[in-house]
């Protein structure tokens, strides 16, 4: 054969692997439509498994690394997952009659709040000054509104949530009134606020960005604010998803947040200030890069891509974000200590702590 032939005949594996994939998808859709007729969960972790691993015996034994027969199957599962979430969502319709006003549904994580509430039949009005790039009807300010909404949800920046959550309570709205903020302490005076008129009010924190397709294993907070029905609806809305609901209190929210955000962010963001103020020319190090640097290096660049004003936020109005950078500095000064000391002891004890917490943390996990 001559290279167009060779080429012909990968095009047509590629066509057929893709009809193959597709009429796998039709087949898992069949499956779901199945379990949701009998009240069953759409997942099932133990049939996961066993698809992973005839997948890694089946890619083992066609000659193939076992790794890529298993991530091309878990890649299908995850779609699979998405389609039978959404459409588990579409098919309950609980907001159906009901309307919804997302201020700050022009941003990104506004944006996803409006679409995941019209798939659950919600009339949508989003408010934002930047305007809404899909097609919902929008307003640039939410103050000209009647505010007779089933739903209002705050996903605006911290900062300006806080004074929405007070001027919110001031119109008094009769439907539930939820912010999606990382953070909760510079909400409290909003919060106060709709508490002391009456109004419905609870609080959430999705875990999760705005690229999220699946909520299969993530974790949405719910940080109940003294009205258990409001934070009851709030957790219905993701009843039909398979996305975990964790309750805490606001001071605990924070106080994680500042370990589960704080830290991971001013790790990576100290991770490419130092690369950046290190004068290396990118070429030559993605020419002698490891396996550690490059996957550190994804990370790092997912962090420096996202809002810095944000991130900033998440930093500085944390009233408990102190705790976990002193404990950042003085984990950085431990290990510079022992290098600099010749100490190879002390820095084999120092990674020995470390091995044993992260694997109790994986039999922690293991065991929820």
């Amino acid at each position: 054969m001559d290279l167009k032939a060779l080429r012909d005949q990968l095009d047509s594996v590629d066509a057929q692997f893709i009809a193959l994939a597709a009429q796998r998808q039709r087949i898992v859709a069949e499956i779901g439509r199945f379990k949701r007729a009998q009240g069953r969960q759409v997942r099932d972790f133990a049939r996961e498994r066993e698809v992973l691993e005839r997948a890694a015996a089946n890619a083992r034994a066609a000659g193939l690394e076992p790794a890529l027969g298993q991530e091309l199957l878990r890649q299908l599962i995850e779609a699979s997952l998405a389609t039978q979430e959404h459409e588990r969502v579409r098919a309950e319709a609980g907001g159906s009659g009901q309307s919804a006003l997302v201020i700050g549904g022009g941003g990104r994580m506004g944006q996803w709040f409006a679409r995941f509430l019209d798939a659950q039949g919600y009339a949508i009005t989003v408010a934002d000054p930047a305007g809404c790039p899909d097609a919902f009807p929008s307003v640039v300010d939410w103050r000209t509104l009647e505010l007779d909404h089933d739903l209002i949800v705050v996903a605006a920046p911290l900062r300006a949530s806080a004074g929405i959550l007070c001027e919110l309570a001031a119109r008094t709205p009769p439907g539930i009134v939820f912010d999606v903020g990382s953070l909760k302490s510079p909400l409290t005076d909003g919060f106060a606020a709709l508490k002391a008129a009456g109004v419905r009010v609870t609080s959430i924190h999705p875990m999760f960005g705005p690229s999220a397709n699946v909520l299969a294993g993530r974790h949405v907070i719910f940080v109940d604010l003294g009205d258990t029905e409001a934070t009851a609806i709030a957790r219905g809305l993701f009843a039909q998803t398979m996305a975990t609901a964790v309750e805490m209190g606001l001071d605990e929210h924070d106080r994680l947040m500042g370990f589960v955000l704080g830290l991971s962010h001013a790790i990576n963001i100290t991770f490419f200030t130092a690369l950046a103020e290190s004068h290396e020319m990118a070429q030559r190090l993605a020419q002698a890069s490891s396996t550690t640097f490059d996957k550190q290096l994804a990370i790092a660049r997912g962090v420096a891509g996202e809002n810095p004003h944000l991130y900033y936020e998440i930093q500085h109005l944390n009233a408990h974000g102190g705790e976990a950078l002193a404990a950042l500095e003085n984990a950085l000064r431990k290990v510079l200590a022992t290098i600099r000391a010749g100490d190879e002891d002390a820095f084999v004890q120092v990674m020995a702590s470390g091995q044993q917490y992260l694997e109790n943390q994986t039999s922690s996990s293991a065991s929820i």
